[in-house]
């Protein structure tokens, strides 16, 4: 039977059974009551945090996943109200980033652009979900709390954990268990992954059907991470970087005044527009291209990057994104800018080179994630324990081999009337790019006659957009009026 702890008796007893030892329980909860006031309305919520075993075929558990559930007290119908799964991605993330920064009731001490700030510490989230929907954040196997049993050695079985399918397969399943412990089988349910959560979530969205036969109502992607696109190489991986480029030298004031006195959303069409009709074709004809179109080509895109026309053409028209964060401002103060996002900008030993010494973004998120999510599962929680968090955990190597989560995507989406799609970009990230987050959704059904249940959402930040308090508010409501726009009381599922 499932141990429960509440606050006045915390870990340390479970801890202290298992020896002396730096180990979980593998299956226990902490429980404590909050209050939060989200868009002026105050109300009261459970925090449960703790852990749940992934078992395998023998009934036997094979890991320990540690999960934080919120819900909404006071509420008269659990059944008709939302849930939704929320994870990071990594490969290696725990869930951390959207728990404490985006859509929970209790985020980061930043500043209103995203910045670390001292005394280290979190606050409450005026815009969390929280309102319309219950919430669970879970870590994946190693990440944040969650280890594999044994936690290493030879006896682990790494193919069960480490790799896209493997990952989908084993979380559908603990998902399976934790609905069924939480009685929320009759709840409409939503799954949001960011970065690599992204192609995560894709596959999860038919594991859950046709796997657990769990129906969801919607997919939101944030910040979208296709690995039929990124790491692949070539003209459309290429050429579908260039908007980005565009908005991050916007952003920096690096473009010609023609762009640049134009508002950013007026700038990018301009360059979208391009990168499909003209920059693919460009680089598609690789070493045959003409020298009068190689060059205005590369002129065109100097004019929409912020780069010299030399080193586009001395990259023949493939600019390397490490190339643009190392160069965009080196003649204008020598700084690099930010991988996911180029808002942030960074210092290198010396101005030469083709990329940045040092991600500077990531720096300064660690800078305050690490300390708020310690002090805030330790002190506000009461989840005790000496177990690291990791908010970087050892999932290598990671098998990217058979994967299909696009078209799992599709198939989910066809076999369900009432699956939804929402992706949330930041137009100033450059690991997971805007313009490609479109292009997956414009290449998950290509037939186009489920177009009308995809839904784009960008904003003026970068791959965290909620860091900066103006998206954070945006960001959150969109998630808001999708899932009450597609929770679908009454309404039957059928073409």
């Amino acid at each position: 039977m499932k141990k429960k702890l509440l606050v006045f008796c915390t870990l340390a007893f479970a801890i202290f059974a298992f020896g002396q030892e730096r180990k979980l329980p593998i299956d226990t909860t902490v429980t404590t009551q909050h209050s939060v006031t989200v868009n002026g309305t105050t109300f009261n919520y459970t925090a449960t945090t703790g852990t749940q075993p992934v078992w395998n075929e023998m009934g036997k558990p094979i890991a320990s996943l540690h999960y934080t559930y919120y819900t909404r007290n006071n509420v008269k119908n659990r059944d008709e109200r939302p849930l939704l799964i929320s994870f990071n991605g990594g490969p290696g993330s725990g869930s951390v980033w959207m728990h404490l920064a985006y859509t929970g009731p209790r985020i980061l001490k930043i500043d209103d652009e995203g910045y670390p700030v001292q005394p280290y510490g979190v606050k409450q989230n005026p815009f969390s979900v929280l309102d319309v929907t219950d919430i669970v954040y879970v870590n994946p196997a190693n990440t944040g709390y969650s280890r594999t049993i044994p936690e290493m050695g030879d006896e682990v079985d790494r193919d069960k954990f480490f790799g896209i399918n493997a990952d989908i397969k084993y979380l559908a399943e603990w998902l399976n268990t934790f609905v069924t412990r939480n009685n929320r089988w009759r709840s409409p349910k939503y799954i949001v992954g960011e970065s690599y959560g992204g192609t995560r979530v894709m596959g999860l969205s038919l594991a859950l059907q046709n796997q657990q036969w769990m129906y969801l109502n919607g997919v939101i992607m944030v910040s979208p991470a296709d690995y039929k696109v990124i790491r692949v190489g070539g003209p459309v991986s290429s050429a579908l970087n260039l908007p980005y480029y565009t908005a991050a030298a916007w952003h920096h004031k690096a473009l010609p005044s023609t762009l640049q006195s134009k508002d950013l959303l007026e700038v990018l069409p301009e360059a979208e527009e391009y990168t499909i009709n003209t920059l693919i074709p460009a680089i598609a004809k690789g070493g045959f291209i003409s020298g009068d179109e190689r060059s205005e080509v590369a002129k065109k895109m100097a004019y929409y990057s912020g780069l010299r026309e030399k080193d586009i053409l001395d990259h023949n028209l493939d600019v390397p994104t490490s190339f643009f964060w190392k160069n965009l401002l080196k003649e204008n103060g020598g700084y690099t800018v930010g991988r996911l996002d180029s808002r942030y900008r960074g210092m290198d030993k010396q101005l030469f080179g083709e990329r940045p010494d040092y991600n500077s973004e990531i720096t300064s998120w660690l800078h305050s994630f690490t300390p708020a999510i310690n002090y805030y599962l330790q002190e506000e929680l009461k989840f005790k324990t000496d177990i690291k968090y990791n908010m970087f955990g050892p999932v290598r190597p990671w098998n990217n081999e058979d994967d299909n989560t696009r078209d799992n995507l599709r198939q989910a989406m066809a076999q369900n009337p009432y699956l939804n799609v929402l992706v949330q970009s930041g137009y100033y990230d450059g690991a997971t790019t805007y313009f490609n987050a479109k292009y997956t959704m414009w290449q998950v059904d290509p037939s186009g006659r489920m177009k009308d249940r995809f839904e784009f959402k960008g904003y003026r930040s970068g791959h965290m957009m909620y860091l900066r308090r103006e998206d954070l508010q945006k960001a959150n409501e969109d998630i808001r009026a999708f899932i009450l726009r597609t929770v679908t009381k009454g309404k039957s599922a059928k073409y």
